[in-house]
């Protein structure tokens, strides 16, 4: 029996959605679901502590209790996460400019975000976490 790409089980990325708009947070989560594993986090220190190694993206809302979507992500480097990061935002990326970059977001998504754009950012930094292939 010759096994194809189609056999061969593959891993589903894990996406955490940080977003202490518990609603919002809830429909991505749906959202997501049926392709994705799925972590929720509804401030700041929830989402440092559901972070672990098998996270491959996270969506970072900006102004959360606890601690800032900035300073979760400054937690999540220093512990050398390897994970793609968007910054989620009701601030347009026009008014935002080049500081996502510069602050070590990966993506700048802006709320309210729909359910195909929440699922094409997702499979493209998803896509972006995936080690190279040799």
């Amino acid at each position: 029996m010759t096994l194809t790409s189609a056999d061969v089980p593959t891993k589903r990325p894990t996406v955490l959605v940080a977003d202490d708009e518990a609603a919002l947070t809830d429909s991505m989560a749906v959202w997501l679901s049926d392709d994705y594993r799925v972590r929720t986090a509804y401030d700041g220190h929830e989402a440092v502590s559901a972070f672990g190694p098998s996270v491959d993206v996270v969506l970072l809302d900006r102004r959360m209790p606890g601690l800032s979507g900035e300073r979760v992500l400054e937690r999540l480097r220093e512990a050398e996460a390897n994970a793609q990061v968007a910054l989620l935002t009701a601030t347009s990326v026009e008014e935002f400019g080049p500081e996502v970059s510069e602050l070590g977001f990966d993506a700048h998504l802006t709320k309210p975000i729909s359910r195909d754009e929440l699922l094409d950012a997702v499979s493209d930094l998803a896509s972006a976490s995936e080690p190279p292939q040799h």
